[in-house]
């Protein structure tokens, strides 16, 4: 009986859900139509002329009309669901971020622009509602921390990925089933996740519970996390811990302790202009040279990822420290047509 009851009440949720979408449609400027809604939630006509009753019983103030074309619209005031539209807290993240990458991008009147809308969409938000999102809202991006990247990624099982947000923001401990590059099959880990770094790679920041509280935090790739389940434990994070400067380690979303170390490349004069459009690390120095070159010195870790972006450059950089680094880079290097 009590799961009846469930599917019950999800159901009807579901049904609201649903009517909230559809007065949100309604709110345009030409209202919705019978085929926007058969488009839309991929219904039959009948079952859209039922949910345009529905919502006006839901929404005494939907004026139904007919338009120019002859069809029947419903239109209703976008002050009547001003009150039921709160973003959430997931959707204030994915603002911000987006502002976040419209910088990295070098778009900085774009990102003015959206730094405004997400100024008046955080005013509509009625006070009693504000303060809780704030907190969710700033829980997931610290927990984010390392801005995106555009460009490819590896695809990430979507399940798995909303397990990762619920537990960072709830400082839950996290089942998940792993595979190391090492190992055939993915086997069961329980982990306190810290964070999530986004790059070319996606990594989860966490502890392994097997290693006890005072274990060294790893990295683990999410593409091959296989399956995720927030558990009902909870855990504290060290408040010494800073995401940030965790993440700074790296110079992608790979962090190695045996790696880490000064890093200095130096650009060639005819590639030292574009170089310095780059901010390479958010803790490179510059120097420019007599002969118009410009030396790039920061501390990280990821001698792969920054093979990778070197490669690029082709024969326009070359890497003056560490040895390692440099061994992986130069006898692979080539005049490319272009910089990037």
């Amino acid at each position: 009986m009590g799961d009846k009851i469930c599917r019950g009440e999800d159901m009807a949720f579901s049904k609201a859900q649903e009517l909230l979408r559809l007065a949100m449609m309604a709110t345009a400027r030409r209202g919705v139509t019978l085929d926007d809604i058969v488009e839309e939630f991929g219904c039959s006509e009948r079952t859209a002329q039922r949910m345009t009753g529905a919502l006006m019983a839901a929404f005494p103030q939907t004026d139904p009309s007919i338009g120019e074309d002859r069809r029947a619209r419903w239109t209703i005031p976008a002050r009547a669901i001003a009150p039921l539209l709160t973003p959430s807290s997931e959707e204030l993240v994915a603002l911000a971020e987006a502002i976040s990458q419209l910088e990295h991008a070098g778009l900085p009147k774009e990102a003015a622009h959206a730094r405004s809308l997400e100024r008046k969409v955080r005013a509509l938000i009625p006070p009693e509602r504000g303060t809780r999102l704030e907190v969710d809202k700033e829980a997931l991006l610290e927990a984010l921390g390392h801005a995106a990247r555009p460009g490819p990624r590896p695809a990430a099982r979507e399940e798995v990925l909303d397990a990762i947000y619920e537990a960072i923001k709830g400082l839950s401990l996290l089942r998940i089933m792993y595979r190391r590059r090492d190992e055939d099959e993915p086997r069961e880990r329980i982990v306190a996740p810290h964070g999530l770094l986004l790059g070319v790679r996606r990594y989860l920041v966490a502890l392994d519970t097997a290693k006890g509280p005072h274990g060294r935090l790893q990295h683990y790739r999410v593409e091959e996390i296989y399956e995720a389940e927030v558990l009902a434990d909870y855990f504290e994070i060290d408040p010494d811990f800073d995401l940030k400067r965790h993440a700074e380690r790296g110079f992608g979303s790979y962090e190695s302790e045996r790696e880490f170390c000064e890093v200095v490349w130096r650009f060639r004069p005819d590639a030292a202009a574009h170089a310095r459009r780059y901010v390479f690390h958010p803790t490179q120095m510059t120097e420019d040279l007599e002969d118009g070159s410009l030396i790039v010195r920061f501390n990280a870790s990821g001698f792969l990822e920054m093979t990778w972006h070197l490669y690029s450059w082709g024969d326009a950089v070359e890497v003056l420290a560490p040895d390692e680094l440099r061994e992986m880079v130069h006898d692979h290097r080539r005049s490319f047509a272009a910089l990037p």
